[in-house]
């Protein structure tokens, strides 16, 4: 598993996970009531622009990491042009694009361990009434952990069909991206396993 922390290290690094994490939910929030196509844009574009600003290599990375969004805004566009609500399509796409990029700015520049540290302050209310909250930290380490892996099964699949046949790959790698992702979700559950289980390792 990799992490989706970048390796190139930027000052928004050395900022305290939790003060990322609200100015996220505050920005996402807020872009949920902007209506302006104009002040989407605006929003969009300083997002490209920190990425911008730590240097090319960043940039690059981050937007490599967009991609998987792309078939997302195929089908929004489509669907807007068919039905010829095109402000509110543009709307949609801004604002996916620019939440989802502020998103993944925080991810990058954020350690996993952080994020856990934070995500179990924010559970602490939970302890309290005798619930479990290990098993929350421990299901949003592993998603972010998994989600990359996925993403690349994806784009190996899909690469590899496309250096056998002419043909879009479409639906036709569903099945080994499937069997790739139950493989390694049987090789996650043997590792949970050797460390003691699921449910002795979350008491401790």
């Amino acid at each position: 598993m990799i992490s989706l922390t970048s390796p190139v290290r930027t000052r928004a690094h050395r900022w305290p996970a939790g003060a990322k994490l609200a100015a996220l939910a505050v920005a996402t929030f807020v872009l949920f009531l902007v209506q302006d196509l104009l002040v989407l844009a605006v929003a969009l574009g300083m997002t490209l622009g920190a990425y911008a600003l730590p240097g090319g290599r960043f940039f690059r990375a981050g937007i490599v990491r967009l991609k998987v969004l792309w078939p997302f805004l195929a089908i929004l566009g489509v669907w807007h042009i068919a039905t010829a609500t095109y402000a509110e399509g543009a709307e949609i796409i801004l604002r996916l694009l620019t939440t989802v990029g502020l998103a993944n700015l925080v991810t990058m520049t954020t350690a996993l361990s952080e994020m856990i540290t934070v995500i179990r302050w924010l559970a602490t209310p939970l302890r309290r009434i005798g619930l479990n909250s290990r098993a929350m930290e421990l299901a949003i380490a592993l998603v972010i952990r998994i989600l990359p892996k996925l993403i690349d099964n994806g784009q190996r699949l899909s690469d590899a069909w496309r250096a056998r046949s002419p043909r879009r790959p479409g639906w036709r790698v569903v099945v080994p991206f499937t069997l790739l992702a139950l493989d390694d979700a049987d090789h996650l559950a043997e590792a949970l396993r050797a460390r003691g289980g699921f449910l002795e390792h979350t008491e401790n």
